[in-house]
């Protein structure tokens, strides 16, 4: 080290030598690009929800992954789709080492970007973007009124409304959109297959029916009938109660 390489070391500690590890990453989108002035290279996409401060290392991964693999160009986007501003490091520098992605803030861009849109897709987007000086409520039944617009099937608009609903939590208003859209979504969402519906009632049923096991002396067949659901499914919660 100090008569070759010339580094003065002060203090030295052994490491491990053996820095094999398998890792396995999936992109979220992955595509091989040719764009309009010829250039031909990598598109890497991740989107995150969570401010993740170590992500400035899961994208250098990625990305010397991508280069053996391609060996291409490889530009990298990460879009964050989650509240506020996004504190994630998009620059590494060490000795030498200079490495960078681009970081796009998705509520830093006007939601009507996405309402122009003729995708229901893109439209859906708007809902996570930022509604300038609207309020959220008349920003939503914009993006409801596009959806409706830009999709051509009740089954599509069906998909389409849960997809919104889903996105719809990260901004936390997902009880103003079930306001907004108690009309609309009704005519495309059968509630009783609802998955939050299902959940939903399941955890009333599993309160009444434990109510019914410790306030009452029902046999397990009348409280079944009771609770309109199977003795196994009292069985089931009685076990329950038994083990907690």
């Amino acid at each position: 080290m100090q008569n070759i390489l010339g580094i003065t070391a002060i203090e030295s500690e052994e490491l491990p030598d053996d820095i094999q590890h398998t890792k396995e990453r999936k992109p979220d989108v992955l595509k091989r690009i040719i764009d309009a002035q010829g250039d031909i290279f990598v598109l890497h996409l991740e989107f995150q929800v969570i401010d993740d401060i170590d992500m400035i290392y899961r994208m250098h991964e990625y990305k010397a992954m991508l280069l053996r693999k391609y060996k291409i160009p490889v530009y990298q986007h990460v879009i964050f789709l989650g509240k506020g501003k996004a504190k994630m490091p998009i620059e590494l520098k060490t000795i030498d080492l200079h490495f960078k992605y681009n970081l796009l803030e998705i509520n830093t861009i006007s939601y009507t970007t996405f309402l122009k849109s003729n995708k229901p897709e893109e439209v859906i987007l708007a809902v996570l973007a930022d509604f300038n000086k609207e309020t959220s409520e008349n920003a939503l039944k914009k993006i409801i009124n596009r959806l409706e617009s830009t999709t051509g099937s009740d089954l599509a608009l069906k998909r389409h409304f849960k997809q919104l609903r889903i996105l719809a939590q990260l901004r936390k208003l997902e009880k103003k959109l079930k306001e907004i859209t108690m009309d609309n979504i009704s005519k495309y969402i059968d509630e009783k297959r609802d998955v939050a519906f299902l959940v939903g009632q399941e955890k009333e049923q599993i309160k009444f029916v434990t109510n019914l096991l410790t306030q009452t002396d029902f046999s397990l067949d009348k409280i079944a009938k009771i609770a309109g659901t199977t003795v196994d499914f009292v069985k089931s919660v009685q076990r329950q109660l038994s083990v907690n």
